[in-house]
């Protein structure tokens, strides 16, 4: 008892000092040029553009051609997806996607909301923009902006975009939902010079968010929308007020995470740490280091030499769809490496899972999707937004299969006014994509108690 209340005072005062040390402090950025060559004269065009998907049958035609000269590998007995997508699942699911998916259809499904782009920076900047069609009298709906990550896209958010417009239950609030496109990213134009980051990135959506007329939104994020949202809020915490995300892994552990990881299993009540929290993290030599080492491959090919291995992936649709969708089947959950079809289709359906490849193949963004990793961790790992805490409201939706867990005391490290931290009874990395009905219960529960408290003051 003596060693416990020791090492609490201990801790203790040493969080207390780190806490008055650090001062609420604003990333600061600046204005930038994506586009080819110099900026014009004359300033920036900010006209707002209707956009729809389509789709030619040259396009198709192409595809279908590709799909049929592709080179089936063998995969090794009984490897099911340890290797990466096994490939006898493989020729199913490229079976399927060549005769059966009707990507016309799905086409139709991506346009039944308002696709839109303009020019920030000198790139078009790719977005859905969903208003509520009806909100109770005497209230307004809540501006939110949702941003997706790799290898995802505003696709993901469609599930969850009519339970945030169009919510069922009286008592919830109505939202008024922009799902941007990362630029490099599906139908947003790719930077066509070095350095645009998930700080640049932040800054482009602000200023989309100014464009459309919003003073101040809330905003939700995971994957590399977790970062990007992030910075939104280090940017300008007076605009953002309130920030949602559901991946949150320690940008820059410091001595609570330090200590929490080397006394947490023994002393589990002095940090807060659930049953989960131990399941997830001991022993931390198999559990934060063998496992993230397991799924982290791509991530270094990623941030040193992307155009090297995207090359290939732009031109095979068979290599693509194989590069994605291991993604979808292991960080669902890592038990699925077990199995022979990775379980790629418990929680998605096929028809899901390949529109957003065709996502990625239609607009040939999956080099310029990768670079975002060169772009972000070639500053090296000691960048600004990583020093500088978020001090404006935040929620996190802790889901239990999520790539990296991370315990309510890790998310407080970071986000100083963690408002709700939900665990979650199922889910994984694509959280919003899996499960849209508990994302978006989260949000709404989030949501409200920044709003209660608001209106208290």
């Amino acid at each position: 008892m003596f060693t416990e209340l020791l090492v609490g005072l201990v801790i203790g005062g040493l969080i207390f000092i780190l806490v008055q040390r650090s001062r609420t402090q604003v990333l600061k950025t600046e204005d930038g040029w994506w586009g080819a060559g110099a900026p014009p004269d004359g300033g920036e065009d900010d006209t707002i553009r209707p956009f729809k998907v389509t789709t030619s049958d040259e396009e198709l035609e192409d595809l279908c051609r590709r799909i049929d000269h592709t080179r089936p590998v063998e995969s090794l007995e009984d490897s099911q997806f340890n290797y990466g997508f096994n490939s006898q699942y493989l020729q199913k699911v490229v079976s399927y996607w060549r005769n059966d998916f009707d990507w016309r259809k799905q086409i139709d499904k991506l346009n039944q909301y308002p696709h839109f782009k303009t020019n920030i920076e000198g790139i078009d900047v790719h977005y859905v923009h969903v208003k509520p069609k009806k909100v109770p009298e005497g209230t307004s709906a809540i501006p939110l902006i949702m941003v997706h990550g790799w290898p995802g896209s505003f696709y993901e958010f469609y599930g969850m975009i009519p339970l945030l417009t169009e919510p069922s239950n009286p008592d919830d609030l109505v939202f008024e939902v922009v799902c941007p496109s990362i630029p490099g990213y599906g139908f947003s134009e790719a930077p066509h010079k070095k350095g645009f980051d998930s700080v640049c990135a932040a800054h482009v959506f602000h200023k989309l968010m100014k464009r459309l007329g919003f003073q101040q939104f809330y905003a939700h994020g995971g994957d590399w929308g977790w970062l990007v949202t992030t910075n939104m809020a280090q940017l300008e915490p007076k605009i953002v007020k309130g920030l949602h995300v559901n991946f949150a892994p320690p940008s820059k552990p410091g001595l609570p995470m330090a200590l929490s990881v080397m006394l947490g299993r023994r002393f589990p009540k002095m940090f807060s740490f659930t049953d989960l929290d131990i399941q997830r993290l001991y022993p931390c030599m198999d559990k934060l280091v063998v496992e993230s080492i397991k799924e982290s491959g791509y991530m270094h090919i990623q941030a040193t030499k992307p155009d090297t291995v995207g090359r290939g992936l732009n031109d095979s649709p068979v290599g693509l769809a194989a590069y994605i969708l291991e993604k979808f089947s292991t960080w669902t959950s890592k038990d699925f490496r077990n199995l022979e079809d990775g379980g790629l289709t418990r929680k998605f359906s096929l028809d899901d899972l390949l529109t957003n490849v065709m996502i990625y193949w239609t607009s040939g963004c999956i080099i310029s999707s990768m670079r975002f990793y060169k772009e972000n961790f070639s500053k090296g790992l000691d960048q600004p937004h990583s020093k500088i805490p978020v001090y404006i409201p935040t929620g996190f939706a802790c889901f239990p299969n999520e790539l990296m867990h991370t315990p309510k005391l890790w998310v407080q490290q970071k986000y100083r006014k963690l408002m709700t931290y939900t665990p979650m009874t199922s889910g994984g990395h694509f959280a919003a994509m899996e499960e849209p009905q508990l994302m978006a219960e989260d949000i709404q529960k989030f949501t409200k108690t920044v709003e209660r408290k608001k209106n208290k003051q």
